[in-house]
């Protein structure tokens, strides 16, 4: 049976003046099997052509704190204490920073891990 889920697609946007973006991971939250995980991926020559100086050591930090947090591990710090469907709100909100969340869709899956590595693989590799 297909499951509803909701996804976000991350972006890094290392010169928010300007507004150009890579696709760097996807965020999935399904509320029905209380699941929630992001998967990213920084491909740093694209990312250069954007910015030549975009700190990518900074970049990489910040998107494993993605990952905690949707994890909702014991560095995940205060959003560990949000249930997941708060925790996934808090993260795809609009923000002028160098990683956002992109509009949120809704899909059908039978296995939300299993989606959310297609979604990374048909979008951000």
């Amino acid at each position: 049976m297909r499951i509803p889920y909701e996804y976000a697609i991350i972006r890094a946007v290392p010169r928010v003046e300007r507004g150009e973006l890579i696709n760097v991971g996807v965020i999935l939250y399904c509320q029905r099997l209380d699941f929630m995980a992001a998967r990213t991926h920084l491909h740093e020559g694209r990312l250069l052509a954007l910015d030549p100086n975009a700190d990518l050591d900074g970049i990489r930090a910040s998107l494993k704190s993605w990952e905690i947090t949707c994890a909702g591990g014991a560095d995940g710090g205060a959003a560990r204490e949000m249930k997941l469907g708060e925790r996934f709100r808090w993260l795809v909100a609009p923000r002028s920073t160098i990683l956002q969340a992109g509009p949120v869709h809704m899909g059908l899956a039978v296995d939300p891990s299993a989606e959310l590595d297609r979604l990374v693989e048909l979008l951000v590799r």
